[in-house]
């Protein structure tokens, strides 16, 4: 595989608007060819959504999921800018299979990396630090190995870096850049939540044997 340098991912994204790490993976599955690349970013949707995104995305619908048996049901958010594209199918569909991810994705709080509290992210790199396999390390390379990964333990929390269900070539970000391709329209998911049946509910554990035996005592 050809080296990718930050000189050629910076002229990729000066041609065609895309993000840096969607213009360093192109150029990664292209072998390092600019054009190819630029081609593949298109092919995505991702060059013509990247220059969408700066647009308000104040229209689009609320979608919803409720998984086999009825014990896991999904509510999410997804904007676009107009009403028009929003009861589109090719829109509709997005948000159901977005809602679906969600019902798959039980570790997934946040919708991107950038929306999860700087506590969290403060709490996961505490826990990090105190792993055994650290122990006795110099500070300097405690900080860069918990960096990575906590950097790893944040992208799971997040929905749009997931790995897309039903095609695990994509993430969940790539797949809402190529409905925005599709349509012209910048889309966004701005927010969800998940409902788990029973959850925080306290169910009072009976002693069978202790109950059995006071029946009798009586």
């Amino acid at each position: 595989m050809a080296e990718i340098s930050a000189k050629l991912v910076k002229e990729l994204r000066d041609v065609t608007g895309a993000g840096m790490m969607d213009c360093k993976k192109a150029l990664a599955e292209t072998n390092g060819d600019k054009d190819k690349a630029v081609e593949w970013l298109r092919q995505k949707g991702i060059a013509s959504a990247e220059k969408k995104s700066g647009r308000t995305a104040a229209e689009g619908a609320i979608g919803s999921y409720i998984h086999t048996g009825a014990r896991v049901g999904v509510l999410v958010e997804v904007n676009c800018e107009t009403d028009f594209v929003a009861r589109g199918e090719i829109f509709q569909e997005l948000i159901r299979n977005v809602a679906m991810q969600i019902a798959a994705c039980p570790s997934v709080d946040y919708v991107k990396v950038d929306d999860i509290p700087a506590e969290v992210a403060e709490r996961e790199k505490q826990i990090e630090m105190g792993r055994d396999d650290l122990a006795g390390k110099k500070e300097e390379m405690k900080e860069k190995i918990v960096a990575g990964r906590i950097g790893k333990r944040l992208k799971e929390m997040a929905l749009m870096d997931q790995a897309y269900i039903k095609d695990s070539n994509l993430t969940v970000d790539e797949l809402v850049k190529q409905v925005s391709g599709k349509v012209g329209e910048n889309i966004q998911v701005r927010r969800f939540v998940r409902f788990n049946l029973g959850e925080g509910i306290e169910v009072e554990k009976m002693d069978f044997a202790a109950e059995v035996a006071a029946m009798q005592a009586a």
